[in-house]
């Protein structure tokens, strides 16, 4: 199988000024693209040369599954912004279920923004749906992906140094603040 980078789902000029068109150009069309490189060169001859990235997500180690996982997660965590358009978190089976395992959306919010700020070094945060149904937050290091043990991403929050260093330099915290201006609730309530 041929990895492709996929298109952003809005101009790359779209998402300013929470994220620049600058880091979006490098975040985007540099990283993610080497991620998806360098991941065709190396399934290559291996047993994961038809895999699809759940696949290898799931049962690849090294290189094949770092960049894999980066693949995907990357790509899941560009397709959840639009900053033009509907951002309000509607009534429905989400809305339901944030409620019903945080208390309130405000309370979600600041306990997955806690968990961003406080991840150790470059990871990932994300709001996963557990096999039982409800809601979690877990943070994972480096490109480790949920998936891998059992839970469903929903939500992701990209807190390695260059999805917001050339925005928002040392202050994660400011990154993390203006990255709920830009989720598209729709995108996020058809996941769960």
């Amino acid at each position: 199988m041929i990895f492709e980078l996929p298109n952003l789902p809005y101009a790359s000029d779209a998402l300013e000024p929470m994220i620049s068109k600058k880091t979006l150009e490098f975040h985007h069309d540099k990283h993610h693209a080497a991620y998806v490189t360098n991941l065709n060169n190396l399934v290559k001859g291996s047993k994961f040369e038809e895999a699809d990235l759940e696949t290898i997500i799931k049962y690849a180690d090294g290189g094949i599954f770092n960049n894999g996982a980066q693949v995907w997660n990357h790509t899941f965590y560009f397709e959840q912004f639009g900053k033009d358009k509907i951002h309000m978190l509607k009534n429905g089976a989400f809305s339901d279920a944030v409620y019903r395992d945080f208390g309130s959306l405000d309370i979600f919010k600041d306990k997955f923004s806690n968990a961003s700020k406080t991840l150790f070094g470059s990871g990932w945060t994300w709001l996963v749906k557990k096999p039982d149904g409800t809601l979690d937050i877990v943070q994972t290091s480096n490109a480790a992906n949920p998936m891998r043990d059992g839970l469903k991403p929903i939500l992701t929050c990209d807190v390695w140094e260059h999805a917001y260093y050339i925005d928002y330099q040392n202050k994660r915290a400011d990154y993390i603040e203006n990255f709920w201006k830009i989720i598209d609730w729709a995108v996020i309530a058809k996941r769960y």
